[in-house]
């Protein structure tokens, strides 16, 4: 069987280079392409039914990214040895490559689209995340379903001051910027990424530098998809009535018009009368015309709604709910909310608010990453809950959701920059999302700020987060910079741009684009503006607490660090675990021993300070070196007929040999000491092959002088 594979190589300019090669495999799927760099390989599939279903005005698109154990040599981890449900590291390359894609569908596309990314050879030094979305256009460009693509992700670190596209893992240690950026041609559609503090200028020439290389990969798709010379499908998945759309547009859009400047910063009552416009309007149908057109009415009323209020904000620089274009929500905070937590606060800005509590445990509490690309342990989680009452809404709880995992993940990126360094806790940060009405997740940052502070954990400074929002009109040039969007805002806007940092930069940040167009002239005002609302908002975290306690909560677990000789760790862990198991139980207390080099570090956690010291001090014996001439205050083990073997450390025993016991004859040892006796000897001797130890009782006591003979 012939196959016509065609292959595009991308050459990034520095010796390395990415290749796109379609026409081998999986082709019964619309499109398909395989993506190397190095020896990391990747198979993208996109699939789309021929007919939308009944009554959809959205974009059904599934994009599933998932890593095969095998392309790393491995086995699954887990009882059945097999892929089972994403890893959140897979969920968030999943989200990365929709948000990338899904602005790009064309409005009136609804049919349902599935996009798999499949993980399928792994090269250590290169980071799949940052060619995945670059597959996923590619299919699309090689396959017919409509799209307005293509586009391309690229990952952007900073070396020692120097930018560099797609780096390797070893570089990007030395980071001190770690940002996926998504664009097409022209514009830039996302963001997302972590940073060391960097200034609003840094990360502008970042993005620049990132689009440069994004309109190269861009170009190759453009010329894969011209080589394959393949059209588009012809689909029709809109019915719409025309008159009707006018005559919601007369009837409607002054009313909304009129609401959207009323300055309403109750959610409830805004909902409320927009609601009231769209009955308003039905009740001028007859009943027989209101249901037939139910679906048509929502879209075309939702339409108008919209642009009303998009337009109010343009034309009167006034927001939905009163608001200057830069204000800030009312903000207030408390700490120390919940007695019984390592650390708590409540963050509430406007109708948005998270209760978030902080977790301090041991070494046994880390994460377990088994990944595919990543393997170790993770000291430092974030879990982000957003319950259906958090909006006033009523939906069935089927576990963590993709947006959870996403909103999670950005705020633990924003914190940990702040972290200590040798913080020897593990932590774990929780936010519950009570209110929801704007950025929650910048909430879980503010509030983690506080919690974290209140935990005691020595944080250098607050961190703070702020969602900013974008309305343009591309016809007029008008556009307007929103700080502290609402979720109307972010609902209705051109852009979901999440900035977190401190005092000194960002930490994080998010960018979400709805629009082709924002140049960086407006990204620039973005991001000054964004500074100055996370500057607003530090402070008000700094009136509420300006620095972490001084100390840990009374019932918070301490940890105590042990350095010991390698060698003794086996003696100190004993057979199967045995000794440190009894230690534990003895002092209640959790131990852990972690080899580094020639010294074992140990740390002891436990809230009795008197127990942690027993515990202390019995490893400081194992690991003692018995020493010739010392005396030692020893335990009878065993009995023998020629003497006693006593314990003088832990675990460590030698031998009291009968005539070691008194200067006087002794014809018996076991008339005078039985087991479990405490005895003081002093060390004699130690063979030097066998390790054994001579003991003396007799020579702690006065030599008896002889009697004078007659």
């Amino acid at each position: 069987m012939s196959l016509n594979i065609i292959t595009k190589t991308i050459e990034l300019g520095d010796g390395r280079s990415i290749t796109i090669e379609t026409g081998k495999l999986a082709k019964q799927a619309d499109g398909s392409v395989i993506i190397r760099m190095g020896d990391t390989m990747l198979l993208a599939t996109a699939c789309a039914k021929a007919k939308a279903n009944d009554n959809v005005d959205f974009m059904p698109l599934t994009v599933d990214y998932q890593e095969k154990f095998a392309a790393a040599g491995r086995f699954p981890g887990g009882f059945f040895r097999r892929e089972a449900r994403l890893s959140d590291y897979e969920v968030l390359i999943s989200r990365l490559i929709d948000r990338a894609l899904r602005p790009l569908f064309p409005n009136d596309f609804h049919a349902e689209t599935q996009i798999i990314v499949n993980l399928i050879s792994l090269d250590k030094d290169v980071l799949p995340d940052a060619l995945a979305a670059l597959a996923a256009s590619s299919a699309l460009a090689v396959s017919d379903i409509p799209f307005n693509g293509p586009i391309s992700e690229v990952r952007v670190g900073r070396i020692n001051g120097t930018l560099k596209v797609n780096p390797s893992s070893e570089e990007m240690e030395l980071s001190d910027l770690d940002i996926i950026v998504s664009a097409s041609e022209h514009d830039i559609n996302m963001v997302e990424g972590e940073m060391k503090e960097i200034s609003e200028e840094d990360m502008i020439e970042a993005l620049k530098f990132a689009h440069e290389h994004i309109k190269i990969q861009c170009k190759a798709q453009n010329e894969l998809k011209a080589m394959l010379n393949k059209g588009r499908r012809e689909y029709c998945h809109e019915n719409n009535d025309e008159e009707l759309r006018k005559a919601i547009w007369d009837f409607a859009y002054d009313k909304c018009y009129a609401i959207a400047g009323e300055g309403i910063a109750n959610k409830k009552i805004r909902m409320e009368k927009f609601k009231a416009v769209c009955d308003a309007f039905v009740e001028t149908l007859t009943p027989e015309e209101a249901e037939e057109k139910e679906f048509l009415i929502g879209r075309y009323y939702h339409d108008v709604e919209k642009k009303a209020m998009r337009d109010c904000v343009l034309n009167e620089r006034k927001r939905l709910d009163g608001r200057a274009l830069d204000e800030i929500r009312p903000i207030w905070c408390e700490t120390n909310y919940l007695p019984s937590t390592h650390g708590s606060s409540v963050f509430t800005r406007g109708e948005t608010q998270s209760l978030t509590t902080v977790t301090l445990g041991t070494k046994m509490d880390e994460q377990i990453i088994d990944g595919v690309v990543f393997e170790g342990k993770n000291r430092l989680l974030l879990h982000y809950n957003f319950p259906p009452y958090s909006t006033g809404e009523v939906k069935m709880m089927r576990g963590t959701g993709r947006r959870e995992v996403g909103h999670g993940n950005l705020a633990l990126r924003a914190l940990k920059q702040v972290m200590p360094a040798d913080f020897s806790y593990s932590v774990r940060i929780v936010s519950d999302i009570l209110e929801s009405n704007g950025s929650s997740s910048m909430a879980t940052v503010c509030a983690g700020s506080l919690a974290l502070m209140d935990a005691g954990v020595p944080v250098r400074e607050h961190v703070s987060g702020i969602a900013m929002g974008l309305i343009s009109d591309s016809k007029t040039g008008k556009y307007a910079v929103l700080s502290d969007i609402l979720g109307d805002e972010d609902h209705l806007g051109d852009m979901d741009f999440k900035v977190c940092g401190t005092s000194k930069g960002i930490t994080a940040c998010q960018m979400d684009m709805k629009v082709d167009g924002l140049s960086y002239d407006i990204l620039k005002e973005a991001l000054a503006q964004a500074k100055k609302g996370r500057l607003h908002i530090l402070n008000k975290l700094n009136e509420t607490m300006p620095e972490p306690r001084p100390d840990f909560k009374p019932f918070v677990p301490r940890i105590v660090k042990l350095e010991i000789p390698n060698e003794f760790i086996g003696a100190v862990i004993g057979p199967g675990g045995k000794h440190i198991q009894e230690l534990q139980r003895e002092t209640n207390t959790v131990i852990t021993i972690e080899e580094v080099g020639n010294i074992g570090i140990v740390e002891i956690a436990g809230s009795v300070k008197e127990m942690m010291d027993k515990a202390i001090d019995r490893i400081k014996k194992i690991t003692t070196v018995a020493e010739i001439g010392q005396v030692y205050d020893g335990t009878v083990k065993k009995i023998t007929a020629f003497g006693a073997f006593i314990e003088i450390l832990p675990k460590k025993e030698g031998l009291l040999h009968v005539s070691e016991y008194d200067w006087k004859r002794t014809d018996d040892i076991s008339k005078v000491l039985k087991e479990g006796d405490a005895v003081q000897v002093k060390l004699l001797e130690i063979d030097p092959k066998t390790g054994k130890m001579r003991l003396s009782r007799k020579a702690l006591m006065p030599k008896p002088t002889a009697a004078p003979k007659e």
